[in-house]
Order: C-alpha cells, then structure tokens, then sequence
C-alpha cells in the first residue's frame, strides 16, 4: 500500500505554505473526523514522513483505524518531535554526553562533528538559584551572585556547548523558568521550516527533558517529558519509538464558582485522573466547559499530567488559544496561520465535539472545591476546610509506638509510653521570641511554572497580601518566604499593578526567576529554626504553590508539604501553620483586635479581573526581546573553543564513563547469573528517590568523596548542580534521607545490607564492593516504580552502581524507558509480587535467555532463597518496541544512535 501525494498549499496572507494534508489522507484511509486531536497530531507527523524509512503506510492506517477498535492500538510507530527543550540539570548532562560521544566517535577514527543536533534545542537554565536570601529587597541580586559563583564551572561548559554543536540555544540564568519561557515565547502551535527550497507548515512538536513539558500542549503542542538519554537521541535524529496510545478523553462542564481557582481545579483533576488510572496514556480534554478556562488555566492542567500519571495533557487549538499568542507577542502572520492551519487540519475545536476516546471521565467546574495536596503526593486531595483534621490524623498516626518498641511494648503491658520530648519549641530569631509547634508552617513559596505561568493566581495573591496589610497583619515570624516567577513578565505586571510592594511587605520579596523550592532548591532554614526542629523532632509544614511535594524534596528538615493556590500560600504564611481550618477559623486580628478570616481578604472575580487589565503584550515583547542574551556576568565567561571538549579537573564537569572502551560493534547481551539483591523497595518509590536530588550530606559517600577532593561541605552546592559529575551522581543514587529499603527495619535513608556477609553499608559502599566480588545486582521493587520527575540519573546512577535488571510490581512509563536507555532490563512480575514470594533481599536472583530478547516476552526469574529452596516466577520483560529492544542489545539507545552514526548499526 502506498498512497498517492497528500501534499497541499495553504495560502495564509501574502504566504504559502506546503501541508501534508489530514483531508487528502482520509480519502484514502478512511475518516478520521472523530479521531482525538492529539492523535491527529501523530497522524500528520507520521504522513509527513510515510515514505521514510521509519513510517510505514500500515502505521497511518492504524492510527486511523483506532477510532474502531475500542480506541486501543498494539501497532509500534515512530514519532519524530520538530524540537528538543532541556533545562540545565539535565540539559548539562545531555551536553556532557554528546561531548563524550565525539570523544568516542574521534577514538573511533570518524569526525568528531558527526555528533550534532540535528533538530533545534532550547536549554533553559533555570534549575540552580536558591533560596539563600529570602524576604529582603536585595535577595534576588544576592542569589543570583551566589548562584553564578556556584555553578560557573557548569556554565562555561553550557557556553561551550552553544559555540560547539548547531541548533543548539541557551538561555541564560536569571530568565525564567524553561515551562513558562516555552508557554510565553518558544512555542510557535503550528511549526516553519524550509524544506528543499519549499516553506512547510506543520504541528509544533516536542519532547522535553523535564516531565512538565507537558504545559505546552495548553497551546495546542503535543509534547512530554523524556529521560535526558532519550532526548539526546531525539535531537540526533533518531525517532521516539511508541505504540499507538490510549487517549483518556476528559470532559469538563460549567464554569469555576467565585473564589475558586486553577490550583483547586487542578489539584481535583490530578485525583480524579489517578484514580481512573492513565499511566502510559494520553489524556485529552474536551468539552463546552473549555470556553470558560483561560489559556492559563489550561496551562496549570496541562502541567500536572505527571502528577495524574498521563502521557500528556492536550487541549485542542481554539480562539482561546489565538488570544493567548496574540498577548504574548507572537507576530499576527503566526498568530493567522495557525488559525487557518488548524481548520484546515480539522485540529480546531468546536462546539459541541465529542471525539472518540479509549475512555472518558467527566467534571463540572461548578463543584470545584477550594484545595491543597499532601503531605507527600500531589494526588493526594484535601479540601481546605479538612486539612486540620487531616494533619491531626496524621500527627494521630506519627505518635503511635512502633510494634516491638520499648513503648509499644510498655503500652502493650497496659502501661503509659513515656515521650521526653517536648512537642514545642521556644525560638530566638532577629530580636522576636515565639514559640515553634507542631504544624508550624515554615516554608511559604510562590514558587513554580504551573502557577507562576498564571497571572488570575498569582495577581490574586497579590491582592490578598494588599488587603492583609489593610487590616494590619504580618506573616509570622518562623515562616520563610519567596517569590520565585516563571518569567519576568510576572514582575512586570505585578509592579504595574501596585501589588509587588505589598507582596514585599510581607515578606514575599523576589528570590529569583526559577524553580527554587518545587524542585527541592529551597536553600537553608534559619539556624534557630532548623535546629529546633531536630531537637524536638518537630513536624513542621511547608506550602508551596509547585507541582511535587515528594517525601524530602522540599527540605530535609520539613516532613509534610502541602501544594495550594498562591493566594493560599500568602494566607497560610500569615497563619503560620496548618493545624487550622481556614474555613472557620480566623488568621489573625487585625490592628483593632478583631479576628480577620480569610473570606474577609479573598479577592473577588470582579478585582482579579480589574488586575488582568495590567496584563499587555508590551511586557512579553519587553522581556524576550533579548531573552538569548544574558546579564554582563554571563557574557564575561570564558568560552573555550574546539570541536571536543577539554576535560578539566574538577567536581562538577567530568568525562562521562559510557563510551569509554565502545566497541563498533555490541557485545551479546549476557544471562543474569546469581545477582544479589542490591535495594528491596516499596511502592510509589519516586525518580526523587532514586535519583540524586537536593542537599549533599557531609557523611554520605558523595559528601566524602568531595571532601577527598578537598570541597568543604559549606561549598558542596546540591546534587542536582553536580549533575555533570558521576563521581558524585553514582555516590548518591538510593540515597534519598527518606527512601526505606524493605531489607532493613526501621531504617530510613539509602542503606542496605551486605550478603553473605550481612553488614549494614550504603547502597553506593555495597554496590562497589558486590563489583569488587564481580557479583552482578538487581532492584526488586512494588507498583509505580520510578514515579516522578524525568531524572536521568535515576537511570544512568542505577546502571553506574552494576544493576543489571530492575524488578517491579509496575512502573512509570518514563523512567521505565530512561532504565532500557542506559541497557538496564525492565522486568516486571507476572501474577504475583514481592511480598508474595516472601522476598528478605537474601536470595540470589538468575535470569536466562537474555540473547534471544523478543518486546514484551515472559521470562523464568529463578529465584534461590538462603534454605536451599529455589522458585521460578513469570515476569514480563517491559521492552515494549523493536527499537527499544536494539537500545538494549546496543547497552543503551546513544550507544545505538552512536553507532548508526558511523555507520556501525
């Protein structure tokens, strides 16, 4: 089957454009009106390239033939994205291992300049500031000259990078956050490009090394999140292999009451979606309800798939989405192009349209309820006026003696168990006295593109803030505060509507233009307080307006975290802690004695929109017009120059290990033979978990190896900022204070056991010495395995440490595909699960037929237990593609594109 030129003019002004044409496709495969329009999105991708080697025409034919098969599709295609968005924590270790490539490929005898993007990539830098300095006129300037001190080793290479490889930007620190730039400038809904002589209009298309890439698709751009190792095979050509997904249709009714916002809204959704289960899918939202939803507000649901689990989170292009692009400066011949485009297309939305879909789920706006989530998973729903209780409960839960204690068993005896110590604290803090309790709020950040990127929210905090000054409360005293925007846009119109001064006021001064507290970059807590906290053993509370809340992701210090509106952070930073029902009780008094509640400072519909007014296309113009250029410290580093980098010394940038040794050809793939067990988890064990994230403690192997290097703990910056070094990425990987390997009892923290020996090391200590004994390693783990951020060291770490194979209940569909990136197998049980077969950590794990790999295929996983017994269990092996299965055999996908590259593959 080959079908005749699709091929099609569209005239749009004085312009033409050539289209691969939906219209002509389906007089030849059928109709696909009623096909989702993120899917058709796949289908036009696919048409465009159907005479490639990559696309076959039974691909299109599939596509157009799931609308009559339940909206389910087992058919593999290859889905080519027009562009690549990194930002720099994972964007440094992407440069690091293209550089390291052309080292290989040099070695190997080709030209090193072979390795180079072949689509455009964004790297955005905004991933490092912290919050050192907080709630002072001068914070931003002196984070921000913290941040280039700290990561100016990092920066001069991303500099060399930009002068290095083609299609390759960065924009420089300070600038916002990579989501929001992509939302306000980046993304274009309909893509250019001169082809042969020929101007081509197609959908924008992306992947993104972050997981809330998804926000794009707000704009009508079908994008997501990848791991950093399948990004960088993407920008040098090589398809994202995927089978056709299921399509989640949502559908929303209504419109949101007074007093309601995008946060709660989102905050429901992220619980509704989890619960009907849409890991792998995408999710497409629908309905008369999306007339009432600003792009905004599309934007924050779009954020969040992660949270819910999708795929991504796609809105369809309509008048809405024209508005949008017409206030954030793109130009009016993009701006009628991508109207005419989209009807032409059949991508427009119109009134009334119901699309088929795998399955669909329906919300009316109007039952939006005012909420928060937590205290460790975004899906996890409260409504505001529950949250005291549901603290209580958990405090309830948190003081109950674990069995077999000393105080369970006195309790057991029908004795009283005795706690020595104190649930309170008294603190000393610039001259005030006050008394720190349990449910104590001390973090407050207006932090994060999936609110930032939202001018009705964070306007509407700025007239709480303004109406809180009015009746003359303060924040309190223990609470840290922040206001870390998406762009600079946001400052702009807050200034331009009066509210930044009373923002300030209370202590929600600029910290800087980043993801700060979301991503774990909160910086330190004031001495008192953090001291405090630890004597009493305290369980303090931060809230925060972010996407992730992630057990020891916001602060080590701070146990429950709490996603809500920015207005609710204003309001929570004014009371001061969460053991409140807000609903009811007041925040404080005001100057007169009078209680104040928080209906008396919510603004209403009619004032946030008086603010939006603020809101023009002057400032996006304003702020992007330069937006590639960076401040003077960023234009006086030192760039070196060459085709291949020139490797320092240092802790930061080192020469990845991956290629070292690489072979032209693979090796055959070897048999698992009695692997020991290097990590027995549980479920949800997030990329957070796994992957080297915030604070490097002095006496964990990463902390030890930098003071080796003569690094001084006060200078170790974060793992995150470290990412270009595996000395100190390896070291961290399982070390999260939080994560508990079910091999230990009681214990907290990247610990494991030793066998046959039985010592209690670090997961890095053991690891190193299981290679010493040439023992190869498994991570046996439940459901959700690899939740989370898109972190590629949750992969690369893992490889590095010797696991040959993880074996989980399920997993996250990214970290499954960054896992058979890096060559470790993706195995999943079959019918039965860790707790089921009695697993300790003890046993010795082997695995055969490896060699002779087929997707999806049922494995025997022998199972040998420490009483001589012996098991075999089915697993599933989670290589879903034949593309994925060539990674594997290649020991990963940039060994594989490395060797397509010279001709080896």
């Amino acid at each position: 089957m080959r079908l005749v030129d699709t091929t099609h003019t569209l005239t749009v002004g004085n312009q033409d454009y050539r289209i691969s044409s939906l219209r002509k496709a389906a007089e030849q495969l059928g109709s696909v009106d009623r096909l989702p329009r993120s899917l058709k999105v796949l289908l036009e991708n696919l048409l465009r390239r159907h005479d490639s080697d990559a696309v076959q025409p039974e691909d299109l034919q599939a596509l157009v033939d799931w609308q009559h098969q339940g909206g389910r599709s087992d058919r593999e295609i290859a889905y080519q994205p027009a562009r690549v968005l990194m930002q720099d924590f994972t964007g440094v270790p992407g440069v690091a291992d293209l550089a390291a490539m052309r080292d290989a490929v040099s070695e190997l005898g080709e030209d090193p300049q072979k390795v180079n993007p072949l689509s455009p990539v964004d790297l955005v830098i905004d991933h490092s500031v912290m919050v050192d300095h907080f709630a002072s006129p001068d914070a931003f300037r002196d984070n921000v000259q913290i941040e280039m001190e700290r990561n100016g080793e990092r920066y001069a290479f991303l500099r060399w990078g930009q002068k290095a490889f083609d299609n390759f930007r960065v924009v420089p620190p300070g600038t916002g956050i990579c989501h929001q730039v992509n939302l306000e400038y980046l993304g274009k809904s309909v893509w250019t490009q001169e082809i042969d002589g020929a101007n081509w209009a197609y959908p924008d298309t992306l992947v993104g090394t972050d997981s809330h890439t998804t926000m794009i698709n707000a704009l009508g751009i079908l994008g997501w999140g990848v791991g950093g190792i399948e990004a960088e095979a993407a920008m040098l050509g090589q398809p994202v292999s995927m089978l056709i997904p299921e399509v989640v249709g949502f559908k929303l009714s209504g419109a949101l009451r007074e007093g309601i916002t995008a946060t709660d809204l989102v905050l429901t959704v992220t619980e509704m979606l989890r619960q009907h289960g849409v890991v792998g899918k995408f999710v497409e939202f629908y309905g008369d309800g999306l007339a009432q939803l600003p792009l905004a507000d599309r934007a924050t649901l779009s954020n969040m798939a992660p949270e819910y689990g999708a795929t991504c989170g796609f809105f369809p292009v309509d008048e809405e989405t024209l508005k949008y692009l017409r206030l954030s400066g793109r130009d009016e011949q993009q701006v009628a192009l991508v109207e005419a485009y989209c009807k032409e297309q059949g991508l427009w939305r119109e009134p009334g349209d119901e699309p088929v879909f795998t399955t669909t789920l329906e919300l009316d706006l109007g039952s939006v309820e005012a909420s928060l989530a937590g205290p460790k998973r975004p899906q996890d729903r409260v409504t505001l006026s529950d949250l005291k209780s549901r603290f209580d409960e958990l405090m309830a839960l948190s003081l109950t003696p674990a069995p077999g204690s000393a105080e369970g068993k006195l309790e057991a005896e029908g004795g009283q168990p005795v706690n020595d110590t104190p649930e309170t604290a008294e603190v000393e803090l610039d001259g005030q006295r006050f008394t720190l309790d349990q449910g104590a709020v001390v973090i407050a950040a207006i932090t994060s593109c999936t609110n930032t990127s939202n001018p009705g929210v964070m306007l509407a905090a700025g007239l709480l803030a303004q109406k809180a000054l009015e009746k003359g409360l303060q924040r309190k005293p223990w609470v840290k505060t922040s206001l870390a925007p998406g762009s600079k846009v946001v400052t702009e119109y807050l200034k331009a509507a009066g509210l930044d001064k009373s923002l300030d006021a209370l202590g929600f001064n600029l910290v800087g233009y980043g993801c700060t507290t979301c991503i774990g970059n909160s910086g330190p807590l004031p001495d008192p307080i953090e001291q405090a906290i630890r004597e009493r053993d305290l369980t303090v509370a931060s809230v925060l307006s972010g996407n992730r809340n992630f057990e020891g992701r916001v602060h080590p210090a701070v146990k429950t975290n709490w996603l809500a509106s920015p207005p609710l952070v204003v309001a929570f930073a004014l009371a001061g802690r969460v053991d409140i029902d807000l609903s009811q009780e007041p925040l404080g008094e005001d100057s007169n004695g009078q209680p104040v509640y928080l209906k008396d400072l919510w603004p209403s519909q009619g004032e946030i929109a008086d603010a939006l007014e603020q809101v023009n296309t002057d400032m996006f113009r304003r702020e992007y017009g330069a937006v590639f250029d960076g401040d003077a410290d960023w234009q006086a580093i030192d760039v070196a120059t060459g085709n291949t980098y020139d490797w320092p010394t240092s802790t930061y940038i080192q020469q990845p290990p991956f290629f070292s040794g690489m072979s032209p050809q693979p090796e055959p793939v070897e048999d698992i033979d009695k692997a020991r067990v290097l990590a027995l988890l549980g479920d949800s064990v997030t990329t957070d978990h796994i992957s080297p994230a915030g604070a490097i403690k002095a006496d964990s192997p990463a902390g030890r190896y930098l003071q080796d290097q003569g690094v001084t703990p006060e200078n170790f910056n974060s793992y995150g900022s470290r990412r270009g070094s595996h000395e100190v990425m390896m070291r961290g990987t399982f070390a999260n204070i939080r994560i508990r390997n079910e091999m230990l009892e009681n214990v907290e923290g990247g610990e494991t056991r030793h066998y046959p020996s039985g010592d209690q090391l670090a997961i890095y200590d053991a690891a190193m010495r299981y290679q010493d004994e040439g023992r190869p390693l498994v991570v046996i783990a439940g459901r959700e395995y690899g939740t989370g951020s898109s972190r590629d060291w949750a992969a690369k770490g893992t490889r590095l440490l010797g696991v040959r194979a993880v074996i989980a209940e399920s997993f996250e569909r990214i970290h499954r595909s960054n896992l058979l990136g890096m060559g470790v197998l993706p195995l999943e049980f079959i019918d039965t699960d860790r707790k089921a077969l009695g697993l300790t950590g003890e046993e010795e794990i082997s695995l055969k037929g490896l060699a002779e790999l087929s997707p999806r295929q049922e494995l025997k996983l022998e199972i040998a237990y420490p009483d001589g017994r012996t098991e075999q269990v089915d697993v599933r092996c989670r290589i879903d593609t034949g593309n994925e299965l060539a990674y594997f055999q290649h020991g990963g996908i940039l060994h594989y594109v490395l060797r397509r590259m010279i001709g080896k593959a």
